[in-house]
């Protein structure tokens, strides 16, 4: 059974389809009062201008006078389509409905059955806001049965906390709960990497702030720019800029788009095996700069020109013996000068 069955909604009395009988010709109406008249005549115009189109008798139906159909609050646009029309009236009769059910909630202790089945079924009929609210959402690459299940969450919260005496319609108090606790569900749950709250307010701020730069000048804006415009510094947009990228992470080994594009494992930079040595370097060119010329030549045709000492003799016109004793000395003058402990 269907919940506009179950929770029929409350119709005026039916008005008598029958003409109203004359009165009779033999009975002579009394005497009216001049007084009175143009009260009474004042009276009759006054209900003829308040009686609108809905309230007017409908001629009675061909088929042995059945009653005429309800009107919808909202009656159809020239403009509407057929399905614009039909859904203009779901809408009109789920608000109506939803009044109903809500008048009847008020009456009903909380646990009982009675209860409990009024504000099921205020759930179910208010389902198609959930969905309205969570196809905000599409592009967040979130499968849309948990994001309108978060939104359901929303929308229960809000049944609860609503209050018919305030004359606030049900969808306009409901909506900011549903659409709250979706982002909270995107800010809490779907997020890899957790950002601060005020990092994700800003990046919301910001990127309003580019779309309206990229406007306002036809192109990407600049850090500075975005900074100026919201008053902060470029280090805030720049960190807001981070945090905008953290929704995902993507594995090292997923593939990418692109024909033949490599991995981002295969883009990885690998460990220097010569990263090691780079202190030593810098040490041993300190020390060198801190020998004669002659012997600081010495060193560096045969440690880093691979001479041999004969070599370096005839090179330098000197006896291959006092080669060795400069290097020798060399050897000394660097480790009495080298004060980091091996």
């Amino acid at each position: 059974m269907s919940l506009t069955a179950r929770f029929a909604l409350p119709s005026a009395p039916a008005q008598s389809s029958a003409p109203p009988t004359p009165p009779s010709p033999s009975t002579t109406p009394p005497p009216a009062d001049t007084d009175a008249a143009p009260a009474t005549t004042a009276t009759t115009a006054t209900t003829a201008t308040a009686t609108t189109a809905e309230d007017a008798p409908h001629p009675p139906a061909a088929s042995g006078g059945s009653a005429p159909p309800r009107t919808t609050p909202f009656p159809p646009r020239a403009s509407d389509s057929p399905a614009d029309s039909a859904r203009r009236s779901r809408a009109a009769d789920a608000r109506a409905l939803t009044q109903v059910l809500f008048e009847e909630l008020s009456g009903l202790e909380p646990g009982t059955p009675e209860h409990a089945r009024v504000r099921a079924a205020l759930i179910e009929i208010n389902l198609p806001l959930v969905r309205y609210a969570a196809a905000r959402f599409r592009s967040r690459n979130e499968p849309m049965e948990d994001v309108v299940q978060v939104g359901t969450i929303g929308l229960i919260n809000a049944i609860d906390r609503f209050d018919p005496q305030r004359g606030v319609q049900f969808p306009t108090f409901a909506m900011p709960t549903v659409v709250g606790e979706i982002k909270r569900y995107f800010r809490d749950n779907v997020r890899t990497v957790h950002v601060p709250r005020r990092l994700h307010e800003l990046w919301v701020q910001v990127s309003g702030a580019i779309e309206d730069l990229t406007v306002l000048h036809g192109r990407s804006p600049t850090t500075g720019e975005i900074a100026e415009r919201l008053k902060l510094t470029e280090e805030e947009v720049l960190a807001c800029l981070e945090a905008g990228r953290a929704y995902h992470a993507t594995s090292l080994e997923a593939a990418q788009e692109g024909d033949g594009a490599p991995g981002l494992l295969d883009r990885l930079g690998y460990e220097d095996p010569e990263l090691a040595g780079v202190e030593h370097r810098e040490l041993v060119r300190h020390l060198l700069v801190q020998l004669p010329e002659r012997e600081r030549r010495i060193l560096l045709l045969r440690y880093f020109g691979n001479l041999t000492q004969s070599q370096i003799s005839a090179e330098l016109g000197v006896s291959q013996m006092h080669v060795s004793r400069l290097l020798s000395r060399s050897f000394a003058r660097l480790r009495s000068a080298n004060q980091i402990e091996a």
